[in-house]
C-alpha cells in the first residue's frame, strides 16, 4: 500500500533517498503488506511476544562513537546537520571482524547493477575482511525470484527480504530456510558486534520469526513516514496558512484552486485524511487491529475510517484535486515536475521527498521551498496517530550456513550497521573518497561512478538506527527531524505494535480489495454503502473468525505496545 497511488514512491527512490543517498532515513515508505513469524514447530501461524521474546533478543548497548546534532525523541530519528569533516570521522570498527571467508548474498536492486569487480565492493570487502560476491535482482519483480530460489535448494548464503514481498508462502520458508541467529546476538553476545548492538530493541522485535530471532533488520523511525508535503514559497507569497482542521483544508484547498490557471490545490490527500481521523494504519494488517474497551477492531470497521474516505472524497467532488490524482494507480508519473511548477501545491509523500524534492530545485528554483505540514485533527483538535513498524527490511542467513559464514555475514553487518559520522557508514554509503564521492564545503557528493557502483547493496544487509543527515540542506535536516518529534507527540502504539505476525493462510487475501474500493470512493465511482457492503462481506468471509485469532494471539503473548 502507499501513499498517492498515482504517484507514490517507488522503492528504488525509496531505498536511494534513505539507506544510500544522503538523506538516510531507514525505513520511511509505508509497505504494500507484510507478515512475518509464527509460533516454533507446528503450525508456523503467530508471533512470539513478552517473555518469550525478551530472551531473544540483543542486549541493547547505545553507541557513543558519534553525537547527532538532534537527538531522538519521541521516536524520532536522529538528526544530523553540521558539515562533514572527512578527517574528524570517527572509527566505530577498529579491527576487521572478517575472517576472509566468501558470502553470497541476494538482495533486489533498483537499477543496473555495478561490475562484479567494481571499486566499491573491492573497498568495503577490504575492510570488513569477508568476500561479499552480490547475486542482485531486479527489484521490481524480486517477489517472483524470491519464491523460485526459497523454493529450491540453492539458497544463497544471504537473502534479503522486504516487507512488501512477505506474501503467499514467503513467511514459512523463512522459518524453514534460515538460521537461528540467537546464539550470536541474543543477551550479551551482540556486545561482539557493537554497531549490532546500537540498534533499537523494537527492530529486534520484529526480526523474530518462528520463534527466532532471525533477520538483520534496517530500523525506521515508529512516526509516519507519509508527510503532507507543501509548498511553503507559495504559502507564504498567497498568504494561505496552514490548516488546523479538515474545514480549514477545503476552505484553503477552494481558494487556492484556479483550474483555468492549471492550479490545484493537492493530489489524492487520502492518506492525510487518515490521519486527520485517527485511522488505524493500512501499512501491515496487523498494525490494523487495535483493542478497544476489550474488543478487538479492525480499521475498515471503525466510522473514522469512513468520514476519512468521505472528506477524501468531497475533494475530489469539489474539484481542487489536480487531474493527474483522478487517473488512480494507472499515472504512475513522478509528481515532482508538476508541484515544481505550481500545478498543485501539496501532496503525500514519503519524509525523504522533503529533501530529494529541495535539492531538485536548488538550483534552476532558487526561490522553490518545500515544507511538511503538520498532522492535525480533523475537528481542529490534536490528531491520534498510530505507529509504524520499527523495521520492515531484513537479511536473513542460511540454515546451512556454518559458524564461520554466519559470523562473516554479522562483520558485515556490524560494518554496515554503523552510524553516521563514522568512517564505516561513509564506506558504506558513498564508496570511495575521489572515486565514488567528493567533499565539498563539508558536503559530500556522488560521482558520476559513485551513482554507478555505489548503489542499494551493503546497506541492505543492516543498517543503523533511523537517521537524517543533509550537511547540504541542514534546514530541511532539522525540519524533518524535528516534525517527526512533533508527530511523534500523539503517535500512539496499537495493540500489536512491532510484532512480527503470520495470518493463517486462508485470510491472506480477505482485505485485498479494499485499497481499490478506496481508491474508486473518493473519486466517486464507488458509494460508502458499498465500503459498509464490503466490510459486511469481509465479517462473514472471514473477518469475525480472523478476530478470534487475533484475540487469542493477544491472549497468549500479551502486547508489545507501550
Amino acid at each position: 500500500m502507499t501513499p498517492n497511488a498515482a504517484s507514490g514512491p517507488s522503492r528504488r527512490k525509496f531505498l536511494a533517498s534513505t539507506a544510500v543517498a544522503t538523506a538516510a532515513v531507514a525505513g520511511g515508505m509505508p509497505l504494500l503488506s507484510a507478515c512475518g513469524g509464527g509460533s516454533d514447530g507446528g503450525s508456523r501461524d503467530g508471533t512470539t511476544s513478552g517473555k518469550e521474546a525478551k530472551k531473544l533478543l540483543p542486549a541493547y548497548v547505545a553507541s557513543n562513537v558519534v553525537t547527532p546534532d538532534i537527538p531522538s525523541k519521541n521516536g524520532s530519528a536522529v538528526g544530523f546537520t553540521s558539515k562533514l569533516d572527512l578527517a574528524s570521522l570517527k572509527t566505530s570498527v577498529p579491527e576487521k571482524l572478517g575472517k576472509g571467508g566468501k558470502v553470497t548474498v541476494m538482495s533486489p536492486f533498483w537499477g543496473s547493477p555495478p561490475k562484479e569487480d567494481n571499486a566499491y565492493y573491492k573497498a568495503m570487502n577490504d575492510l570488513i575482511g569477508v568476500d561479499v560476491v552480490w547475486q542482485n535482482q531486479d527489484g521490481n519483480t524480486y517477489d517472483q525470484k524470491l519464491g523460485a530460489v526459497l523454493a529450491s535448494s540453492e539458497v544463497p548464503d544471504v537473502v534479503v527480504v522486504p516487507g512488501w514481498n512477505m506474501t503467499g508462502k514467503i513467511p514459512s520458508a523463512i522459518i524453514g530456510k534460515f538460521a537461528d541467529l540467537g546464539p550470536y546476538l541474543s543477551g550479551d553476545a551482540v556486545k561482539d558486534f557493537p554497531n549490532l548492538a546500537a540498534i533499537p530493541t523494537d527492530a529486534w522485535q520484529r526480526s523474530i520469526f518462528g520463534g527466532k530471532l532471525r533477520g538483520l533488520p534496517m530500523p525506521s523511525s515508529y512516526v509516519s513516514g507519509v508527510v503532507p508535503l507543501y509548498r511553503l514559497d507559495i504559502f507564504e507569497k498567497e498568504g494561505y496558512e496552514v490548516p488546523r482542521s479538515c474545514d480549514d483544508f477545503m476552505a484553503l484547498a477552494k481558494e487556492a484552486t484556479n483550474a483555468k490557471a492549471k492550479r490545484w490545490a493537492c493530489l489524492d490527500m487520502k492518506w492525510t485524511a487518515f490521519n486527520a481521523f485517527g485511522v488505524l494504519s493500512g501499512n501491515e494488517k496487523s498494525l490494523g487491529w487495535n483493542q478497544v474497551d476489550g474488543k478487538l477492531v479492525y480499521r475498515i470497521e471503525t466510522d473514522e475510517y469512513l468520514e476519512a474516505l468521505e472528506w477524501t472524497r468531497k475533494l475530489f467532488a469539489a474539484g481542487v484535486v489536480h487531474p493527474d490524482a483522478k487517473l488512480g494507480k494507472s499515472n504512475a508519473a513522478d509528481p515532482g515536475p508538476k508541484f515544481a511548477a505550481g500545478e498543485f501545491l501539496i501532496y503525500n509523500q514519503d519524509i525523504s521527498q522533503w529533501w530529494s524534492r529541495t535539492a531538485e530545485q536548488a538550483t534552476q528554483n532558487p526561490g522553490f521551498k518545500v515544507w511538511g505540514m503538520d498532522f492535525f485533527g480533523h475537528d481542529g483538535g490534536e490528531p491520534t496517530l498510530w505507529a509504524q513498524n520499527p523495521a520492515s527490511i531484513f537479511a536473513f542467513v542460511n540454515k546451512k550456513a556454518s559458524e564461520s559464514v554466519i559470523r562473516d555475514v554479522l562483520a558485515v553487518a556490524n560494518v554496515t550497521a554503523a552510524p553516521y559520522g563514522t568512517k564505516e557508514y561513509m564506506a558504506t554509503n558513498y564508496g570511495v573518497e575521489g572515486t565514488h564521492y567528493t567533499v565539498k564545503d563539508g558536503v559530500p557528493t556522488k560521482t558520476d561512478q559513485g551513482n554507478i557502483d555505489v548503489m542499494n547493496a551493503y546497506v541492505m544487509v543492516a543498517s543503523p538506527a533511523a537517521t537524517i543527515a543533509h550537511p547540504d540542506f541542514p534546514e530541511v535536516a532539522k525540519g524533518q527531524v524535528e516534525w517527526q518529534q512533533r508527530m511523534g507527540a500523539f503517535t500512539k502504539k496499537p495493540t500489536f505494535y512491532g510484532m512480527q505476525i503470520t495470518e493463517p493462510a486462508r485470510y491472506t487475501n480477505l482485505s485485498n480489495d479494499f485499497e481499490q474500493l478506496e481508491d474508486d470512493v473518493i473519486r466517486g465511482r464507488k458509494s460508502i454503502s458499498d465500503v459498509q457492503q464490503a466490510v459486511s462481506d469481509w465479517k462473514s468471509k472471514g473477518g469475525d473468525e480472523l478476530r478470534d485469532w487475533y484475540k487469542k494471539l493477544l491472549d497468549e503473548n500479551g502486547t508489545a505496545a507501550s
